[in-house]
């Protein structure tokens, strides 16, 4: 009998599903909705509930290990809780984990969005050939996660791999977070799209305008991707010095304009970590793109509870 587990990851907009079996094959195309803001916790909860019981139905024949949930925020990992989640606030502090268990009937286990990307990305794709690997995601803001030996690093309450929290410039832009400089403020996506009005360059321009200028020539675009990839090499040359992992892997909306932050941050890496210099280490593009997060998440299950 072919045994599966169903991932979920719940973003800001959208919720998607998917099964997936324990060789690492999409037993069909993800399942993909909206995310209901404007319902609030019932009804976001009643789709992934939805969601994932049209995928028990359709592979009735096979064996379910249980469901992955990948969602944004911290996770207090022993109470199955939600908190900290700027994009879904109405499912902080509540029973989030055991609520969606009681109505369908199986396991279910909570996890950080970028965590389960770290995950999905070691199972089937950049890291299929490591056991430890650092993930940062590269967006609107920036997430991390921490692999070790195949499994999450979660920290004593399940906090680590806060990586876009990383100070970069301590004398840098305030941070939401209450730090100053930190690695998102200088090189996610919001970041490029301030400096790109900073440096009068236009109004409400997005990080991927910014990109059409610098690939068009304009050196005031080419210089944001340059400090984008200066900032990240200082928080890559710190990861590597602190793990000795064989692999660092970046993954999210920023990576069309890899060469572009690239060379800076590889030169940056290596003028800063002799680790990096001198040993096997490697900074690499994540190869699974948006269906990391949905690999990782229903890997849990056949990972912990098969």
């Amino acid at each position: 009998m072919i045994e599966f587990g169903i991932g979920v990851d719940l973003g800001g907009t959208n919720l998607r599903a998917a099964a997936i079996d324990r060789a690492g094959n999409l037993l069909d195309q993800p399942i993909s909705v909206d995310t209901n803001y404007l319902g609030g916790r019932e009804a976001v909860i009643g789709d992934i509930v939805n969601a994932v019981s049209r995928l028990q139905q359709q592979f009735a024949s096979h064996r379910l290990a249980g469901v992955g949930i990948g969602v944004p925020g911290f996770i207090r990992l022993r109470e199955g809780f939600i908190t900290n989640s700027n994009n879904l606030p109405y499912l902080e502090n509540f029973p989030v984990r055991d609520e969606i268990e009681k109505r369908l009937g199986t396991p279910i286990i909570l996890e950080n969005d970028a965590n389960a990307a770290a995950l999905g990305e070691t199972w089937q794709g950049a890291g299929r050939e490591v056991d430890s690997l650092v993930l940062l995601t590269l967006g609107t803001g920036i997430g991390g996660g921490i692999i070790l030996n195949n499994q999450v690093l979660h920290g004593a309450v399940g906090m680590a791999g806060e990586l876009g929290h990383l100070t970069i410039d301590p004398n840098g832009p305030p941070c939401g977070c209450g730090n100053n400089g930190c690695l998102e403020k200088i090189a996610s996506a919001t970041a490029v799209e301030s400096m790109a009005y900073l440096m009068s360059l236009g109004d409400n321009l997005t990080s991927r305008d910014v990109y059409n200028l610098a690939a068009a020539g304009e050196i005031k675009a080419q210089r944001i991707f340059e400090q984008m990839g200066r900032a990240l090499g200082i928080a890559l040359a710190n990861l590597i010095n602190t793990f000795n992992f064989p692999l660092y892997l970046l993954s999210g909306g920023m990576l069309p304009a890899w060469d572009y932050f690239a060379p800076a941050m590889m030169a940056e890496a290596s003028r800063r970590s002799f680790t990096f210099r001198n040993a096997d280490t490697r900074i690499a593009q994540a190869q699974l793109g948006n269906l990391a997060g949905l690999y990782g998440a229903a890997y849990l299950p056949l990972q912990h509870l098969a």
